[in-house]
């Protein structure tokens, strides 16, 4: 069943507040987004940012906008390298404190995203989530949610997901705003920031077999 706003909080309120809370910290962190800015293209030239596909709301795909955490060096048959290699000093450090997140901000004002909501994963994940998982798209992906400060990248998928969907059904001031200052607790702390598709957790599989993974593997994995 559609997912349908059950509260005058998500109908009216979440979507405008959303656009303010972006804006405002657009603008307090505008001289960091800038250093920072030129630190990468210091670093590894241009561009400072790149966009990741990602699947929003109702499944539909958008350009996640983030910093660039790492070159683009490849190997003899053009594979790219692993992360470890090709992460710089700068990304490194962006990516631990999660302002590599920022530019995200942008993805908020132009509708595509959250402050709080499921966050959002690869298009290649779509086919393997459950019916039931698959409900985390029924509202916009979020720049952080009450899923994933709980472990970040430590907990496992399921764990994660049913998160997720226990969040599309909860949605609320009081379970956005405690999202946000736990949010701020982690971040400060740098607990669980690995890396974004899993870390530790590898792959998400889901339901799909192995020759599916195969398939998927050798096609748009490899284009993310």
């Amino acid at each position: 069943m559609p997912h349908k706003p059950f509260g005058p909080y998500e109908k009216f309120v979440k979507r405008p507040l959303d656009c303010l809370l972006s804006f405002c910290a657009l603008v307090v962190f505008s001289p960091l987004l800038l250093i920072i800015s030129l630190l990468i293209k210091k670093e590894m030239g241009s561009p400072v940012l790149f966009r990741q596909l990602r699947i929003g709301k109702d499944d539909k795909e958008f350009y996640m906008f983030k910093f660039r955490s790492m070159t683009e060096e490849r190997d003899e048959n053009g594979i790219y390298l692993p992360d470890e290699e090709r992460m710089t000093k700068v990304g490194n450090f962006i990516r631990k404190t999660s302002i590599d997140e920022l530019p995200s901000l942008i993805n908020i004002l132009k509708g595509d995203m959250a402050v709080i909501g499921p966050r959002p994963l690869p298009v290649r994940y779509l086919k393997r989530y459950s019916e039931y998982q698959r409900r985390r798209h029924d509202v916009r992906p979020g720049l952080s949610s009450p899923s994933t400060v709980k472990g970040r990248n430590t907990q496992s998928w399921e764990d994660q997901l049913e998160g997720d969907v226990w969040y599309v059904d909860h949605v609320s001031f009081l379970t956005d705003a405690k999202s946000v200052l736990d949010t701020i607790r982690i971040v400060l702390n740098h607990k669980g920031a690995t890396a974004e598709d899993g870390g530790a957790r590898g792959e998400f599989l889901g339901i799909m077999s192995i020759a599916e993974l195969k398939t998927d593997a050798e096609g748009s994995y490899m284009k993310i």
